[in-house]
């Protein structure tokens, strides 16, 4: 499978903490990993590196055949990453619409052409995206009046407007109503079986992440524990350790 996403020996330091160390992670093109560890493992640190919100102190990522390791996150976007974050991030005074609308100018555009007129292509991307999501009939009411989770699916609707090649998928699940947990899964599969979309996936719910990925990365202390299938990963007796904090042959 070609790399998508190759990141190698990345390491990331806060003062005298290192939140990254020693951090090699790849996905290929139109592949779905998961990437999961303990709170404070370090896993939305790593997705600030990759997405270049965060500089890194050494090591290299590259993306879609570039380079990227000294990018602005605006370039990365342009070359075909998006992302949604751990706290769901959209205009809550702005319609729905809008801000699938307004993520399309900013990554076409940036600033300059933040504000102007919506073109018809555009427009028609919105419609299909709304639909998709199973939000259509909300596409006039403000972002704010949503519920939890149509509030993620919004997010990653807005991840989805300008066509990327790999979404980095921060806490999908987080505050999302169980009965929908089910419908951001599916959505998720038909856009990378579709569409050949790869995802990145932290993930608190492991259970989320083993029924789409086929191969799962751990961190801990903010170093790769462990990686393979997520049969394999349930098995290990290090992951077991290190989420459950008991020796593993305590462990069921």
């Amino acid at each position: 499978m070609t790399a998508l996403l190759e990141a190698r020996g990345v390491v990331k330091r806060f003062g005298g903490l290192t939140a990254v160390d020693q951090v090699d992670l790849s996905v290929g093109t139109g592949e779905m990993v998961g990437l999961i560890g303990p709170n404070g493992s370090g896993k939305t640190t790593l997705f600030d590196c990759l997405s270049r919100v965060l500089d890194i102190d050494a090591g290299s990522i590259g993306f879609n055949g570039a380079d990227i390791t000294r990018y602005r996150p605006h370039h990365v976007a342009r070359l075909g990453m998006s992302r949604t974050f751990q706290l769901i991030r959209v205009y809550p005074e702005l319609t729905v619409s809008e801000n699938l609308e307004l993520s399309i100018q900013w990554e076409r555009m940036g600033m300059r052409g933040l504000f102007s007129r919506t073109d018809a292509a555009t427009l028609r991307k919105v419609d299909s995206l709304l639909e998709f999501l199973q939000l259509a009939r909300l596409r006039d009411e403000r972002a704010g009046t949503l519920s939890g989770g149509q509030r993620r699916l919004l997010e990653i609707g807005m991840a989805l407007m300008s066509e990327p090649k790999l979404v980095l998928l921060d806490e999908a699940t987080s505050g999302v109503n169980p009965t929908l947990v089910a419908d951001i899964a599916d959505r998720l599969l038909e856009v990378n079986r579709n569409d050949g979309v790869a995802f990145l996936l932290v993930e608190h719910n492991v259970q989320f992440v083993a029924d789409l990925c086929e191969r799962v990365v751990v961190l801990n202390h903010g170093a790769k524990l462990a990686e393979g299938t997520p049969q394999q990963i349930m098995r290990d007796p290090a992951v077991i350790e290190a989420y459950f904090g008991a020796k593993a042959e305590g462990a069921t």
